[in-house]
């Protein structure tokens, strides 16, 4: 196997129980590095400390990372004004926490007809929150429901 010391010197290609040998030297612990390598890679190091560093990291990468929800608010094509300036308050305060909205018109009954109401109600929404948000799907048809998907700048 292929042997690298703590510094980060390569040793050369030895046999195993002399590479465990010059590890005890050292003090430290002999870890692969590279299984599937010919020869496999081993270093000298403190297994402990490496660990502890990987988890260090991973936890770093987690806190960089951005998360999100679908958050979902349902309206239906003869929604009253004041009702849906409410419901736009909800959107942007959603949109402003960073999390995505999902748009629902929904039709009951002979409502289904009214399609073109709900399309256009979806079209002001997207109007008034245009400094906002961006409309990531286009109102289309689920079934008796008018679905858009709103998400933020």
């Amino acid at each position: 196997m292929r042997v690298i010391d703590p510094d980060g010197n390569q040793i050369g290609i030895v046999p195993t129980h002399k590479a465990l040998a010059t590890a005890n030297d050292f003090g430290l612990d002999l870890v692969e590095v590279s299984p599937n390598a010919s020869p496999p890679v081993c270093k000298i190091m403190d297994y402990g400390r490496y660990k502890y560093e990987q988890t260090k990291k991973l936890q770093e990468a987690k806190k960089k990372q951005s998360t999100f929800q679908v958050k979902e608010i349902k309206v239906r094509p003869k929604t009253g004004d004041h009702d849906l300036n409410v419901k736009l308050g909800h959107i942007r305060k959603f949109i402003e926490r960073k999390d995505k909205v999902k748009v629902t018109v929904m039709f009951r009954g002979r409502e289904i007809t009214l399609s073109d109401q709900g399309r256009e109600l979806l079209k002001r929404i997207a109007d008034e929150l245009e400094e906002l948000a961006i409309v990531e799907q286009y109102p289309k048809f689920e079934g008796r429901t008018m679905v858009m998907i709103l998400s933020p700048k």
